[in-house]
């Protein structure tokens, strides 16, 4: 029995231990992925069967409440730092770790710059300024108020208000879907695909069409966005139905799609 009551003494502290290191990182805002959230589980199923009375068992689901709050922290953590462009620390320095010395080295050379700077007016830079300033208008003309010009009440055409962006046109939306299919088909079996990999084509031109028109496959919530910061990677997730804007991803993730990118891709798949 003094070994029994003595390993039920052992799970109570850990038990307690636990749960106040989860309440400092909760009261104190720290990064919620400092927990090893795998290993606490690990520890509260192995204190389980040692715990008989009730308050024992409730020091047991009190663990197990504040894991469930730390994992909700770290959802909300990346999903606020994915939608605001945050650069974490933590991220920045993995992937610097991660870095070769020579390549970080070549990176540093080529972001340094001295820091001392010699400034003169010369000749050259006069002769620019007068001609600058003898080439504006006069102040009567340039702080001259402009006069509204009235015009008569009329009729708007269909390609005026597909100009203007008041209709949709049906060619473009037909595409959209098209688009949607031949996502839906390229998905794997986690149901996702790489950006580059859907968006890239022969032509750096045809690959820009395609990422312009994967940009409003996700903002009319045809897909998804799933973003993994640390790896530098991006997916497309495919709808099964097109959601409505309230349902669909509500912040804005610039990707550029610039030439080197394009060629990189190019060589990492061989063409």
């Amino acid at each position: 029995m003094s070994g029994k009551a003595h390993r039920r003494r052992l799970a109570r502290q850990e038990l307690t231990r636990i749960i106040e290191f989860l309440r400092s990182v909760e009261n104190k805002g720290l990064n919620p992925f400092l927990v090893d959230v795998e290993d606490l589980i690990t520890v509260i199923r192995e204190c389980f069967p040692r715990l008989k009375n009730p308050d024992e068992l409730s020091l047991d689901a009190e663990a197990l409440n504040r894991v469930a709050s730390i994992i909700k922290m770290q959802s909300e953590w990346v999903k606020r730092r994915a939608s605001s462009l945050y650069r974490d620390p933590f991220l920045i320095e993995e992937k610097l770790r991660s870095l070769p010395i020579r390549e970080l080295a070549e990176i540093f050379l080529k972001a340094w710059r001295p820091i001392i700077e010699l400034e003169q007016i010369t000749i050259g830079s006069l002769r620019n300024a007068m001609r600058y300033w003898s080439s504006l208008a006069p102040l009567s003309e340039r702080w001259r108020e402009e006069a509204l010009l009235s015009r008569e009440a009329g009729v708007l055409s269909r390609e005026d208000l597909l100009r203007q962006g008041l209709l949709r046109d049906e060619a473009f939306l037909s595409e959209i879907e098209r688009l949607w299919g031949e996502l839906k088909e390229a998905a794997d079996g986690d149901g996702r695909v790489d950006y580059w990999d859907f968006i890239g084509a022969e032509s750096y031109g045809e690959t820009v069409r395609r990422a312009y028109l994967t940009s409003f496959l996700i903002t009319y919530g045809y897909a998804a966005l799933e973003i993994h910061p640390l790896e530098e990677r991006i997916f497309l997730r495919p709808n099964e139905s097109p959601t409505s804007k309230a349902e669909a991803q509500p912040y804005s993730f610039p990707i550029p799609v610039s030439y080197e990118r394009w060629r990189e891709w190019r060589e990492r798949r061989g063409g």
